[in-house]
C-alpha cells in the first residue's frame, strides 16, 4: 500500500430539519390547539483514530464527506428524525486543521480517541413551543440551523520516542534493522528509503520504544532537493533525535562535518521547536574503517563541532556498540518520562 501522510478534504456537516406550524384537528375538539413538531438534529461528522489504519490514502481520493439533513417536524407533536452521524477512521497520529482559520481541531493520539470537525444544525421548533396565555394559536415555527461545513487538512505524524536524522546512506535503515525487528529496505544507492517506517525496540523484560526512520535529508530540502522536507513532520512528536553521520562515506571528497551541519541548517529552517529537540551524534560505520582511523576522524568531527552533548561509534551493519546505544537511550527516555510525570499530576490536581 502506497504511505500517504497528508490528505485535504472536505466535511459537510448535516442541517438541522425545519419545525412545523400545525393544528390539532379532530372530531368533537374545537380549537386543538398548535401540534407542529420540531426538526430533527443534522449529522455531525467526527474523526476516530484506529490502530488498524496506517496511512490516509483512503482521503487521498474521496475528499467530500457530507451527512444527512435532520428530517422535517411534523404534526401531532411528531418530531423529527435525527440523522447518524458520519465516523472518519484515520491512523493514530493524525492532526486535523481548519484550513481557513488554521485553528487545529483534533490530535488523534490515542487508540479510541473521537473528536468532532464538523457540528450538525439543531432542529428547529414547531409553532407547539410558542403556545403562551396570549398566544394560544402561533403561527410561527423555526427553520433548522445549517450544519458546519469546513475544508480541513489531514497531516499524519508518526508517534515514536526515537527519531533518525541523516544524509541519504548514512546507515539509519540499517540501524532500525539492527535494534528492531522492522525490516526496512536497504540499498546502496540515495534515497533507498521513500517512506517512513517504525520498528519496535525492546530493551528488556517490560522496557520498549519506538524508533522512526525517515527518508534522507540534504541540503537545499527546503527548496526542494531531493524529497524536501515532506517527511520531517515525522520527527516532531520524537523525544529524541539520533543524528546519523557516515563516517566512511563511499565518496573521498565528502565532508561528514560539512553535511552535518548543513543537516542541522535544514531542520533549523524547517521548525526551530524541532531543531531544539534533544539530538545524539551517532557515527556510524567504524566497521569501514581500522580503529586509529575511526578514532581520528571522530575527534576531528567532534572538535570541528564543538559537540559536548552524548555521541556514540557505531557500525549498523555488525552491530557494533548498538546495543550500549539502546540502553542510552531507554535510560534517557526513562528519565524524560520521571521528570514530565510530577507535570501531569499538577495538571490533573
Amino acid at each position: 500500500m502506497k504511505f500517504i501522510d497528508e490528505a485535504f478534504i472536505d466535511v459537510i456537516a448535516g442541517d438541522g430539519g425545519n419545525g412545523m406550524a400545525s393544528f390539532r384537528r379532530e372530531k368533537c375538539i374545537p380549537r386543538g390547539g398548535p401540534d407542529g413538531g420540531d426538526g430533527g438534529r443534522g449529522g455531525s461528522i467526527y474523526a476516530e483514530a484506529d490502530e488498524n489504519i496506517n496511512t490516509l490514502i483512503d482521503y487521498r481520493f474521496a475528499r467530500i464527506h457530507r451527512s444527512d439533513k435532520g428530517g422535517n417536524g411534523g404534526t401531532a407533536d411528531c418530531y423529527g428524525r435525527g440523522s447518524d452521524d458520519v465516523i472518519l477512521r484515520m491512523p493514530i497520529g493524525t492532526v486535523i486543521t481548519d484550513m481557513e482559520t488554521g485553528i487545529q481541531l483534533a490530535d488523534l493520539s490515542k487508540h479510541g480517541m473521537r473528536e468532532m470537525i464538523a457540528k450538525g444544525g439543531a432542529g428547529g421548533l414547531g409553532n407547539l413551543h410558542f403556545k403562551s396565555s396570549v398566544n394560544r394559536a402561533p403561527r410561527q415555527k423555526t427553520n433548522g440551523e445549517a450544519g458546519e461545513e469546513r475544508r480541513v487538512q489531514l497531516e499524519l505524524k508518526v508517534l515514536a520516542d526515537v527519531g533518525l536524522l541523516g544524509y541519504p546512506n548514512a546507515g539509519k535503515s540499517t540501524l532500525v534493522r539492527a535494534v528492531s525487528a522492522a525490516k526496512p529496505k536497504v540499498a546502496d544507492y540515495p534515497f533507498t528509503t521513500l517512506a517512513p517506517s517504525l520498528g519496535v525496540v525492546r530493551i528488556d523484560y517490560g522496557r520498549s520504544f519506538v524508533i522512526a526512520d525517515i527518508p534522507g535529508l540534504i541540503e537545499g530540502a527546503a527548496e526542494g532537493a531531493g524529497l524536501g522536507h515532506q517527511f520531517l513532520r515525522h520527527l516532531q512528536r520524537t523525544k529524541l533525535i539520533l543524528h546519523l553521520v557516515d563516517i566512511a562515506p563511499f565518496d573521498p571528497e565528502a565532508d561528514p562535518v560539512k553535511e552535518a551541519r548543513a543537516l542541522v541548517a535544514e531542520l533549523k529552517k524547517y521548525d526551530k521547536e524541532l531543531h531544539g529537540k534533544p539530538r545524539w551524534l551517532i557515527f556510524n560505520k567504524v566497521d569501514m574503517l581500522d580503529a586509529g582511523e575511526a578514532d581520528t576522524r571522530i575527534k576531528d568531527a567532534l572538535k570541528r563541532l564543538r559537540w559536548t552533548k552524548p555521541w556514540f561509534a557505531i557500525s549498523g551493519m555488525n552491530k557494533i556498540g548498538t546495543n550500549e546505544l539502546v540502553r542510552a537511550v531507554g535510560e534517557h527516555l526513562a528519565a524524560v518520562k520521571a521528570a514530565a510525570e510530577p507535570e501531569e499530576l499538577a495538571v490533573a490536581a
